[in-house]
């Protein structure tokens, strides 16, 4: 039986508490057997300006998840066009490992705007969409397509806007991250 592939895709911008806590409760409460953290580059509905440089992010995400078995980090959309689109992105992993099963997990947020995403309909047609708990977005018309799972995951409300947000405000939030992940960007100064 081929393995089942959690697609974590974002700019994780920085990675944060919550992305693991989703990421552990996918490979623990449903048929997923592992989480592929996907470091964006450039979201085509967000400004790049805001962002930290591609290797950094990339970085923090591999020393969230070194130790950890369940989880992968890949690159793989550095190396792709500008900007990154999630069904290009899916046919090039599913082209170069065959004997996995991929499934995109995304928040209720992206949700509402998911129309707008590159081939939509081709993507539900091809993939299942694990869709964990956003606050604030209560439902869209994709709740009831059949690639559609819904799962009540532990709410987090953290977001990485708010943690740079409160590291340019010199709030101690070493909890709010993994440890080395704080210590990595006290040390390069990153959003201050």
């Amino acid at each position: 039986m081929s393995q089942k592939i959690g697609l974590f895709f974002g700019s994780f911008n920085p990675v944060h508490i919550g992305h693991l806590v989703i990421a552990s409760w996918f490979v623990e409460f449903t048929d997923i057997d592992k989480v592929w953290f996907v470091v964006s580059p450039q979201n085509p509905f967000k400004e790049k300006k805001s962002l930290l440089a591609d290797h950094h992010r990339l970085a923090l995400v591999r020393i969230a998840v070194e130790d950890d078995a369940r989880f992968q980090v890949s690159d793989i959309e550095f190396r792709m066009p500008k900007p990154s689109y999630t069904i290009d992105t899916l046919t090039y992993l599913e082209e170069k490992y065959p004997d996995k099963k991929f499934v995109l997990l995304t928040g209720s947020d992206q949700l509402p705007t998911f129309d707008k995403w590159k081939n939509p309909d081709r993507l539900l047609e091809l993939y299942q969409m694990y869709v964990y708990s956003r606050p604030g977005f209560p439902g869209s018309k994709y709740d009831n397509h059949s690639s559609v799972k819904i799962f009540d995951t532990p709410l987090m409300q953290i977001t990485s806007t708010f943690i740079r947000q409160a590291i340019h405000e010199k709030k101690d939030i070493r909890y709010l991250l993994p440890p080395k992940v704080w210590e990595y960007i006290k040390e390069m100064h990153f959003y201050e």
